[in-house]
């Protein structure tokens, strides 16, 4: 098992590429599964998330074939169940549900696993796909959905406790497209990665308007057809390298960014002082840190507000900013394990219901800390940048789910950090 030991001081420059979108990648590779035909899928990220999803798919007898960020998948002959011991690892595992319903009528599906920030329940999903003619079954920790007269078209409703599902978005969207007649999905997630999994399937021949904002109409068609498609930037990764830039950087310069997606990222890093500068066609932008940086309140809202999955790198950005800082998350309240071990480098952060009040301190102090969550592991990684001393991060299996290469990736900015075996 790896940790990264990050030494803190060093000045972040330079330039880098921010890798193909994991959580858009996941859904697009499940929705392989829909044809028989084969498809071709650029810039998915090498991450351990990607690759379940992949050992998942070969298991299910897809035949795969990975080259650097190009993946080829043929579907033609596929089981209509998910292996146990993969799709325990990863909860997105979950949307090949979706897919699995639709071409074959039948799809058995274990309870999924992954990181663990509070309730993530699967009823939206169920909900959506029996409104469209499944019937559900719970057996021996799987899920058994069944439409053995097909699937049809209904009006369904996603809003969830704490707003729209983006994973169930993409199941219910997927399985509408072999559906008879027509889907309105109401309150659907409106993230671009639910839009770029839109793309995707139109392109194949699937009829979805509407994706990329709250109301998605799907006319179901006969059939789909292979295609090839590049993924979108990961959003999120670029937004955690512009939190590092505003944390160590002189000019941290992002290429393969998408300015449109970072907008609520920019905004939160812009009023804590930093400068955010992105050229004409908004794929590359330039962070600097403003040595008189300001405290924000942040509230966590579904896209496109401020997204949960950046509140621990921001949080880990203001640890040392001036003032005090506010941040609310209401779509995972349970999401602050990060903050008891940035404490135990000496942040001054108390957490009550899900928000965290942040009192900035000049510089953390190095420590041994344990990643909980990916976005976690991210804010230990990028708290240690400038805390005195040098910081082991254990459990890095959690970064490495969602982060290409991120050691190699702060190597070439500047940073101090080397990846060792655990003995």
């Amino acid at each position: 098992m790896d940790k990264l030991i990050v030494h803190g001081g060093a000045t972040l420059r330079g330039t880098i590429n921010i890798s193909g979108s994991k959580n858009a990648s996941l859904p697009i590779l499940a929705a392989s599964l829909l044809t028989p035909e084969p498809c071709i899928i650029r810039h998915v990220p090498d991450v351990s998330d990607t690759n379940y999803m992949i050992q998942i798919l070969s298991a299910m007898g897809a035949d795969v074939e990975r080259s650097s960020g190009t993946v080829r998948i043929t579907c033609e002959t596929i089981s209509d169940q998910a292996p146990y011991e993969l799709v325990r690892r990863m909860r997105a595992s979950i949307c090949v549900m979706g897919p699995l319903l639709a071409r074959k009528g039948r799809a058995v599906v274990s309870l999924p696993g992954g990181c663990v920030i509070g309730d993530r329940p699967v009823d939206l999903h169920l909900r959506g796909l029996e409104a469209l003619g499944a019937k559900v079954e719970f057996e021996g920790g799987n899920i058994t959905l069944t439409a053995k007269d097909g699937l049809r078209g209904a009006e369904i409703n996603l809003c969830g406790t704490h707003g729209p599902t983006v994973l169930g978005t993409d199941n219910v969207m997927m399985a509408a497209t072999l559906a008879d007649g027509m889907t309105i999905i109401e309150s659907a997630a409106a993230e671009p990665e639910v839009l770029d999994l839109a793309n995707f399937l139109n392109a194949m021949g699937a009829n979805i308007q509407g994706a990329g904002t709250q109301r998605i109409v799907i006319e179901g068609v006969k059939e789909l057809h292979g295609i090839e498609h590049t993924v979108i930037p990961d959003r999120i990764e670029a937004g955690t390298f512009m939190v590092a830039a505003a944390i160590a950087g002189e000019g941290v310069t992002l290429c393969r960014v998408c300015r449109d997606h970072l907008k609520a990222i920019t905004d939160a890093i812009e009023q804590s002082g930093h400068y955010v500068q992105f050229n004409a066609s908004g794929d590359v932008c330039t962070v600097r840190r403003n040595g008189h940086a300001r405290g924000v309140d942040l509230v966590t809202a579904p896209y496109p507000g401020f997204p949960t999955d950046m509140q621990a790198q921001m949080t880990a950005l203001l640890a040392t900013t001036p003032d005090v800082s506010i941040i609310k998350d209401t779509i995972f309240p349970q999401r602050f394990m990060h903050c008891a071990e940035l404490k135990r480098m000496g942040a001054d952060i108390k957490v009550d219901h899900g928000t965290a009040v942040v009192r900035g301190i000049p510089q953390l102090s190095a420590a041994p800390v344990m990643a909980s969550d990916l976005r976690a592991s991210a804010a230990l990684v990028l708290a240690a940048l400038t805390a005195k001393g040098s910081t082991e991060i254990i459990r890095l299996y959690h970064i490495d789910r969602g982060y290409e290469h991120i050691d190699e990736k702060l190597l070439m900015l500047g940073a101090n950090v080397e990846r060792v075996k655990e003995r």
